[in-house]
C-alpha cells in the first residue's frame, strides 16, 4: 500500500499529461512552451540551489565518487550496448542509463521502509554532478560537433545548467550559503526557491506522460535498456558490497542503495539531453523509458518490503 500511495501522484500526472494529448486539450506547440519555460526559467534555479546547499560529507565521499563515476561510465557503457538497444536511438539511448529518480521515486519508496534517513542524499548528490555537469558538456559538445574548438568552448561555458552547477558550488564551498542561511534573508531565499521549484517535478511528468508512446516498433529497443541498465546497476550493487561491505552491512543502508540504484532514470535528464533530439519519436522514446522502467522499480521494492525489511 506504501508503493502505490507514494507512486499514484507520478502515475496520476503522468496519465494526465497523456490524456491531455489524446483529448486536444494541450496542443504540441502549448507542450513545448511549458517545456521551454521549464527547461530555460526554473530548471537552472533548482540546479544552483541544488549545488548549493548540498552537504558534502568526507566521510561519505567515497560512496558518492563511485555512484558519479558509475553514472559517467553508464553512458560508454550504453553506446558498447547500442547494437543491442538499437542503432535507431543510440544518439541518446546511453544518456538514459545515468542518474536516478530520487526525489519522485527512490526518497520516498525508501522512507516509507525505513522512515526518516538522509542515506539517498549521496546518490542526489552523485547523480546532479553527473546529470547537470558532465551530461550537460557532453550534450553541449554533441550539438557543437562541426565547429571551431572556441565555439564549442563557448557553447559549454554558457549552458545554463553547468553554470548553475559550477556557481552553486563556488557559493557552497566558499560558505556563501551558510552564511546566507544564517542571515536574516536565510527564511526569504528558502521560502522563494520552494516556490521557484515546486512547479517543475509537476510539469516534467505531464511532459513525459504527454509524449509517453510504445508501440511495436518502440517496445523492443525500450525493453532491452531497461534490462541493460538492471544489469548494470545490479552489478554496481555488487560492488558496494566489495567496496564498502561494513556500510552494506547495515540493511538501512543497503536498502538505501538497492532502491536508488533500481530506479527509473532521473526525469530531469529528459530536458538536458532533449536539444539530441531528432524528432518526436526520440521525445516519446526518452519520455517512454522511464515510466516503464518504473515496473523494475516496483518489484524490487517489494522483494525489500518482504524479504528484507
Amino acid at each position: 500500500m506504501a508503493a502505490i500511495t507514494t507512486l499514484f501522484p507520478v502515475f496520476f500526472t503522468l496519465a494526465l499529461g497523456f490524456v491531455a494529448k489524446a483529448r486536444g486539450w494541450v496542443t504540441p506547440e502549448q507542450k513545448a512552451a511549458i517545456y521551454t519555460v521549464v527547461f530555460k526559467v526554473f530548471f537552472p534555479i533548482m540546479i544552483f540551489n541544488l549545488a548549493c546547499t548540498a552537504t558534502i560529507d568526507m566521510s561519505r565521499i567515497g560512496v558518492v565518487g563511485v555512484a558519479f563515476v558509475a553514472y559517467v561510465l553508464a553512458i560508454f557503457v550504453g553506446r558498447l550496448a547500442s547494437p543491442f538497444t538499437g542503432k535507431k536511438y543510440a544518439h541518446i539511448s546511453p544518456y538514459l542509463l545515468s542518474s536516478e529518480e530520487g526525489g519522485s521515486v527512490a526518497l520516498p519508496l525508501y522512507l516509507s521502509i525505513v522512515g526518516q534517513s538522509s542515506n539517498t542524499v549521496l546518490f542526489d548528490l552523485a547523480g546532479t554532478f553527473a546529470c547537470f555537469g558532465v551530461i550537460a558538456v557532453m550534450v553541449s559538445r554533441e550539438g557543437s560537433k562541426g565547429a571551431s574548438a572556441k565555439d564549442v568552448l563557448i557553447n559549454i561555458c554558457t549552458n545554463s545548467f553547468v553554470i548553475a552547477v559550477v556557481v552553486g558550488l563556488v557559493v557552497n564551498l566558499t560558505g556563501g550559503y551558510a552564511a546566507l542561511a544564517a542571515s536574516p534573508l536565510g527564511e526569504m531565499y528558502t521560502k522563494t526557491m520552494a516556490q521557484a521549484t515546486a512547479p517543475i517535478g509537476t510539469m516534467i511528468l505531464f511532459c513525459l506522460g504527454y509524449d509517453f508512446r510504445i508501440d511495436r516498433e518502440t517496445l523492443a529497443p525500450l525493453a532491452k535498456l531497461a534490462a541493460v541498465k538492471t544489469a548494470y546497476y545490479a552489478l554496481l550493487i555488487g560492488l558496494y558490497f566489495l567496496l564498502f561491505p561494513a556500510l552494506m552491512a547495515d540493511k538501512v543502508f543497503m536498502m538505501a542503495v538497492v532502491i536508488y540504484l533500481m530506479s527509473p532514470t532521473g526525469t530531469g535528464l529528459v530536458p538536458v539531453i532533449s536539444p539530441l533530439f531528432k524528432d518526436d519519436d526520440d521525445a516519446s522514446f526518452a519520455s517512454s523509458f522511464i515510466p516503464l522502467y518504473l515496473v523494475i522499480t516496483l518489484v524490487v521494492y517489494t522483494f525489500l518490503v518482504v524479504f528484507v525489511a
